[in-house]
């Protein structure tokens, strides 16, 4: 079907990752668009000589992102810059007219998301959205199928987690997202909350309340000349909120953003409890969805696995693994889709759905400090 001229506007590890699946689109199966990266741009220069090396067919090198935006084959641009560059860089790439994917949490703080989504309303022809890859792990589609085939009957509770150990290490040089004024006040709600939001929020479990429970753990790390500096961000979150349904069914949902959590390397999971079934997936077991089974008045845990199928058919048998890359390159099979105007049945995260993220980690930071359950309709 042809390709889409892209620029990478932030070379770090999430712009290699998207080479890296550019570069296996023959991975794919289907008339998808593949997008071809033509222009990188970073202020780093460090990081701009494994794209020289590697990435053949770029053509355009620059350190500032507006000569990127100014070069007319560019069609479409992926963004991973600092939180607080979202505003600027998002909003001049929309009114560029370019297609964009951009990073979490699509704006510094609600102010900031608020006009990304005022450029996006004026350029309807701009297929601009957020990067979330987890949800397309195959066990984690199969669970938002059930649920939207109605599996768990009606909702208990639901649990949405995302956490990993990194910084357990207290002696690890503090970077940009320890800081408050670059990642923002969210902490690691903004980094790595959309990833717990994407499928409660796409099959329409929105809180209506949060309490929430913000912990900096470390309050000080090494900067690059080894003195120790202030550390401020929040390290861990959890949000105790309130959903209710269309339907009128009410439940909590427990949403976990953890920085610091012994024993997890890289974990996201979503457990969903019901008075007809329960279900759950993680990363931990990447191949598998489970469930339970009724036995009269007991409940059994069984445990499929799915094997290797995504909702992007591809060249690799069903029999064998799913992991990370392939969670990206599936979300990218997505976007493009989109772009040619085939959305899939499970999309990438939109901008309006960015406006609840930021509505829920706004009134979660004035639940932490009030003390009180905040409702997000205030925010």
């Amino acid at each position: 079907m042809g390709k889409v001229k892209f620029g990478i506007i932030g070379c770090g590890m999430m712009g290699r990752e998207f080479v890296s699946a550019a570069s296996r689109w023959c991975h794919l199966l289907g008339d998808i668009p593949a997008p071809e990266v033509i222009a990188v741009c970073d202020t780093n220069e460090a990081l701009l000589g494994w794209y020289k090396k590697h990435v053949p067919s770029v053509r355009h090198i620059c350190a500032d992102y507006r000569e990127l935006l100014e070069i007319d084959e560019v069609e479409a641009v992926y963004c991973a810059v600092p939180h607080n560059l979202h505003e600027e860089v998002y909003i001049a790439a929309i009114e560029a007219g370019k297609h964009l994917l951009g990073e979490k949490p699509f704006g510094i703080d609600r102010a900031a998301n608020r006009a990304i989504l005022e450029a996006a309303g004026r350029h309807p022809e701009c297929i601009v959205r957020c990067a979330s890859q987890f949800p397309f792990y195959p066990g984690a589609q199969k669970l938002v199928r059930w649920i939207n085939e109605g599996g768990p009957g009606q909702v208990i509770e639901v649990k949405s987690g995302f956490k990993h150990s990194s910084d357990i290490d207290t002696q690890k040089k503090i970077n940009w997202k320890r800081m408050v004024d670059v990642n923002g006040a969210y902490g690691c709600m903004g980094d790595l909350g959309i990833h717990t939001h994407h499928i409660p929020f796409r099959v329409g479990w929105v809180p209506e309340r949060v309490s929430a429970q913000l912990a900096n753990i470390v309050t000080q790390r090494p900067d690059a000349q080894g003195c120790q500096v202030p550390c401020e961000t929040w390290d861990n979150a959890l949000l105790a909120c309130d959903v209710r349904t269309q339907n009128g069914d009410a439940f909590p949902m427990m949403i976990e953003n953890k920085r610091i959590a012994p024993g997890s390397t890289n974990e996201w999971y979503i457990e969903v409890y019901g008075m007809k079934q329960s279900a759950k997936f993680s990363t931990n077991d990447p191949c598998a969805f489970s469930y339970t089974e009724s036995m009269g008045s007991e409940q059994a845990w069984c445990r499929v696995v799915i094997g290797y199928k995504p909702q992007t058919p591809t060249i690799t048998g069903n029999i064998f693994e799913f992991g990370f890359t392939d969670s990206i390159l599936q979300m990218w099979g997505a976007y493009m889709s989109e772009i040619a105007g085939k959305p899939q049945n499970f999309g990438c995260y939109t901008p309006e759905e960015t406006v609840l993220s930021h509505k829920l980690c706004t009134a979660a930071l004035a639940s932490e400090k009030s003390k009180k359950a905040e409702k997000l309709e205030d925010y």
